[in-house]
């Protein structure tokens, strides 16, 4: 059962993400990376995660397809936040552009995503990854394709 139907199809975007952080709750992908919803507000949203050896590629650096993978999250849930009720969406695509690298010493990262403009159909986004510091570690722009359920 996805999330969705979980708290209810009839919930708007913000109101399903009320939900998700009131009650903890995660999709599967969230909680193999860790991935926690700190912040949802129409048009954006916070997550914290953590990078560790687990992410890891050969050469002994975070994967760039963590912080893929956290951008998409990011993009997707602050287009969801602007969803009416018995909406979805699905990513079109993601550019992603990688400013300084990660690793298990990099400690807590934020990811960030916000709605730059969204139509009845189409969405555009843009996504941040900030080290404690607040210095800029990736960015993402995505197109989220918006669907009746």
């Amino acid at each position: 059962m996805s999330l969705f139907e979980r708290v209810g199809h009839h919930l708007t975007g913000i109101e399903k993400l009320r939900r998700f952080l009131a009650e903890g709750l995660r999709p599967p992908m969230a909680e193999l990376l860790d991935l926690r919803l700190i912040e949802a507000e129409e048009g954006q949203v916070a997550f914290e995660a953590t990078p560790s050896e687990r992410h890891y590629n050969p050469m002994g650096g975070v994967h760039g397809g963590y912080a893929a993978t956290l951008l998409d999250f990011s993009c997707g849930y602050a287009t969801i936040s602007r969803l009416p009720a018995n909406a979805s969406f699905s990513t079109l695509e993601l550019k992603v552009s990688y400013h300084r690298p990660m690793s298990a010493d990099t400690g807590k990262v934020r990811v960030e995503g916000k709605v730059v403009s969204m139509g009845r159909r189409v969405a555009f986004v843009e996504g941040r990854v900030l080290d404690s510091q607040g210095r800029l570690l990736a960015s993402a722009t995505s197109t989220c394709l918006i669907d009746q359920l």
